[in-house]
Parts: structure tokens; C-alpha cells; sequence
């Protein structure tokens, strides 16, 4: 073999060496002013040349911590060096190719095919296996994250259900038939009827803000003090009873959270 090809050999593994101890005046100097890197494509909208790479090789260092390599086979022919390498990193820092930290250390094997120019890598191609097991993390991430939606929509569900009348009471004069169908799975409308003195019937309709679990506390909450307002304010007006909640439900919820509700009193037919 010519002293040509093993100096470029030599050359391909400086070059990872630098990158493996994170060394960018090493790196900068072994890259040609235009390089070109067909790896960096697997960042989107990433630059294909020295910088690009550059900064390629610093967010893979922000992401991932133990990262070791090894020369399995290298063969070098003309300005060409084909290389077959494997590695081990850890993937403990920080998000990578939209894939949150796992802590779990991955295996991966890659050739790298690199074009040498005046002594300098003027570019690099490579295929290998770390995209795949990163795409596997993200598709098990996403999996993860929809049985979590799946147990919270149930556990607000659960909520919901709590909060609302299992039965509806019956007023001479009136005919109630409620209608609930939230527009997503769990919301935070409610309704709900309280037996009042002197056969009267109160009803309430509200919203509260947002979706899901805290849509369900907060209208849960909601439901409780007006039903207790209710019974304590029995002859009050609808105006004095929501003055009485919004008060002491103003000091409970966040400041980004609000209730919409509408309450009135029905007096059976011929109560004055």
C-alpha cells in the first residue's frame, strides 16, 4: 500500500479523534475551505459545509456524553477512504434530532466514506444506524406521551363525570332536558341543579378555561362552592350567589384561569 493512502488513513482518524475530544482547531484545520459534509443532512436545515459540520459535531457533543469509537476496517484507494466503524454513546444531556434525553448508552455502526484533497478531507458521506435507533427512541418517547394523555383524559373524565347531576330533578311548569357533548374529549363545561326552599330550583351553566385534567379540578371546584353558596344564600338572588363564588374562587385558581356561568332560580307553576 502506498504511504499515500496510509497518511490519509492516519488522516480519517485524526479527524475523529478530534471530534471525539471535541478539539475544533484540529477539526478546522483538517477540513478543506470547501468541505462538504452529506452527514450533516440529518439536522434540518443545517449547512452542508465546514461550519455546518462544525456545528453539527458540537450539538452531537451537547446531546450525548461517553462516546467512544473504533476502526473496524478501513481501505483507502486513490483520494478515497472507505472506513467501517463502531461506537457506543450516551444520550444523557440534552434533546437531539427532536428525541429528549434517555440516559440509555446506544450502539451504532456506520461506514464513513471520505475524499482527501491536498492533504485535507474535502468531503464526507456516511451511513449507519445512529438515525434509526434515535428514530426508534423518538417513536417509543411518543408512545409514552400518548398513554400519559390517554390516563390524564381519563383520569378528567372521571372528574367530569363526578361533577355532574346523575339525576334531573322534575319542577311543576317546567320541562328540563339537558344536552351535554364537550367539544373535545374532556372540557371544562359543566351544569348542575339545586333543590332550593319552597320547592324552587336553581341551575347553573358555566366553562371553565382550558382542557383536560385542570379544566376538570377547576370546574369541579366551580360546582362544589355553588352548590354550597346555594344552600348557604337560599334566598338570595342568582347575582348574590355568584358574587359569593367569584370571591372565593378568585383566591384558588391562577391568575390565566377564568369561570363563565350562568345561574337562575325556577319557582314551580304557581308560586308567586
Amino acid at each position: 500500500m502506498s504511504s499515500e493512502a496510509e497518511q490519509n488513513k492516519t488522516l480519517v482518524r485524526r479527524l475523529f479523534e478530534a471530534r471525539g475530544k471535541l478539539d475544533m482547531d484540529a477539526l478546522d484545520k483538517m477540513l478543506a475551505p470547501h468541505f462538504l459534509s452529506h452527514t450533516t443532512r440529518v439536522l434540518p436545515g443545517q449547512p452542508l459545509d465546514r461550519e455546518g459540520y462544525k456545528r453539527t459535531t458540537l450539538e452531537y457533543h451537547a446531546a450525548f456524553s461517553n462516546t467512544s469509537f473504533m476502526f473496524e476496517e478501513q481501505v483507502a484507494e486513490a483520494d478515497k477512504v472507505v472506513s467501517r466503524i463502531s461506537g457506543r454513546a450516551t444520550h444523557d444531556r440534552k434533546e437531539f434530532l427532536g428525541v429528549a434525553p434517555t440516559g440509555r448508552e446506544t450502539p451504532y455502526n456506520a461506514i464513513f466514506i471520505h475524499r482527501i484533497e491536498g492533504g485535507k478531507i474535502a468531503e464526507e458521506r456516511s451511513s449507519g444506524t445512529v438515525g434509526q435507533a434515535l428514530m426508534e427512541q423518538r417513536l417509543e418517547q411518543e408512545r409514552i406521551e400518548r398513554e400519559r394523555i390517554e390516563q390524564e383524559l381519563g383520569v378528567a373524565r372521571s372528574i367530569q363525570r363526578a361533577s355532574l347531576p346523575e339525576e334531573v330533578p322534575t319542577l311543576e311548569g317546567w320541562h328540563i332536558n339537558p344536552i351535554y357533548q364537550p367539544a373535545r374529549e374532556v372540557g371544562g363545561d359543566f351544569y348542575d341543579f339545586h333543590l332550593l326552599p319552597e320547592g324552587r330550583l336553581g341551575f347553573v351553566v358555566g366553562d371553565a378555561t382550558g382542557k383536560g385534567v385542570p379544566a376538570a379540578l377547576v370546574m369541579s371546584t366551580t360546582c362544589g362552592m355553588l352548590q354550597l353558596a346555594a344552600q348557604a344564600l337560599d334566598s338570595s338572588s342568582p347575582g348574590e350567589v355568584l358574587e359569593r363564588v367569584n370571591e372565593t374562587l378568585l383566591a384558588r385558581i391562577p391568575l390565566n384561569v377564568f369561570v363563565t356561568c350562568f345561574y337562575a332560580i325556577l319557582t314551580p307553576r304557581g308560586l308567586a
